[in-house]
């Protein structure tokens, strides 16, 4: 093992923990200070040069926003955390139309109303509720008209807790959801194959073990994930994942199925035969990572704490060159990034979520366009 790998672990020995913003974390030592930009320069790497700028504001004044899906329309459908409703948000206007609250949602701490998704008509919404987190799904538009139907409940039992609920998911290549979850603090849930927390699950839209996963009769597609809140495919169906550190790393990582990530026997990049790597790994303070999209040949990552966007350009299953911050304290935190096609991307501030100090409009979708 070498020093990093080291590091890596003893990192957890001498640690506390912390919530999803690296809040309370303790510095790096010295020792494991390098970053995923100065780690590629190092072997030479560069990739393409890419930047993005904010075009405009699309819609402001909302209420700790956290989930955002695109409808096929294009319009945006929007969750706020705490209010337990659901807004769409008009992709030209910006006009926002309210569509309720989701029932049985229950916020407190990092839990609440969190990722949304969309397809053949149903709205499907990861939240706390009053003993787990759970995926639902409810009917809009078409016959149940500019409102959403009753829900259904398509997973439940996911382990929920005051920090770590993990909550992002979307639909895959292959039609399958997939949802990131998080240990609610009790790391062993991790490395239990038997536990939907600290794991990336996979699933039919109805909520059943998808086809060819990896333990047979579980949705669980991958382990040993601490706080998992974004996911994003690249142009060659590809899954990419960013996941909270403890002390020391965020990770963005390539998952395959059944691989084992790590936590909390590891941190960032180890060495350790029996784990995977992470692709990129930032030090807390400058990511604290939610959302993702990929678009234009790299990873767009949201920083919560870091009050950045990360741009990590890939080629294939590697990084091609040196993560790039952009927007660095211009806009306060950042939460949800959203591929929006022809190289534009949507971004959710996060400054009403109890942990910001928010400003006039906040909190805001920006439009941005990437070069």
């Amino acid at each position: 093992m070498g020093a990093v790998g080291v590091a890596a672990v003893l990192g957890l020995l001498t640690g506390c923990a912390s919530d999803e913003d690296g809040e309370g974390a303790s510095p790096p030592s010295p020792s494991a200070t390098v970053s995923a930009s100065s780690s590629a320069s190092e072997s030479g790497s560069r990739g393409a040069p890419g930047s993005v700028r904010v075009a405009g504001t699309l819609t402001e004044d909302l209420e700790s926003p956290w989930g955002v899906a695109a409808l096929p329309d294009g319009d945006l459908l929007v969750a706020s955390r705490d209010e337990r409703t659901i807004t769409r948000v008009d992709a030209d206007t910006g006009r926002k139309t309210p569509l309720g609250e989701v029932p049985g949602v229950v916020p407190g701490g990092e839990g609440g109303l969190l990722g949304l998704a969309v397809r053949d008509g149903m709205v499907y919404a990861y939240f706390t509720a009053e003993s787990d987190n759970r995926i639902v799904r409810m009917p809009y538009g078409g016959g149940a008209g500019d409102r959403l139907g009753a829900p259904e409940v398509v997973l439940a039992g996911i382990p929920k807790g005051n920090v770590h609920n993990g909550g992002r998911i979307a639909f895959g290549p292959d039609g399958m959801l997939y949802a990131g979850t998080g240990e609610r603090g009790e790391t062993g849930l991790a490395q239990n194959p038997e536990s939907l927390g600290g794991k990336i699950l996979r699933m039919t839209p109805e909520g059943r073990p998808a086809p060819g996963n990896p333990f047979p009769g579980s949705v669980v597609y991958s382990i040993g994930h601490r706080n998992v809140q974004g996911l994003a495919w690249d142009g060659d169906g590809r899954l990419w994942a960013a996941e909270f550190g403890q002390n020391t790393w965020d990770e963005l990582n390539l998952i395959e199925a059944g691989k084992n990530y790590g936590w909390p026997k590891v941190e960032g990049v180890a060495n350790v035969s029996d784990f995977v790597d992470p692709v990129a790994q930032w030090r807390t303070d400058e990511a604290s990572p939610s959302g993702i999209a990929y678009t234009d040949g790299a990873i767009w990552m949201a920083g919560l704490r870091g009050e950045r966007l990360w741009r990590i350009p890939v080629s294939g299953a590697e990084r091609s060159g040196d993560p790039e911050a952009f927007l660095v304290e211009e806009y306060g935190r950042l939460r949800t990034v959203l591929a929006a096609g022809d190289g534009r991307l949507w971004l959710t501030t996060s400054e009403t979520d109890t942990r910001g100090t928010p400003g006039p409009g906040d909190d805001k979708i920006l439009r941005l366009e990437v070069k």
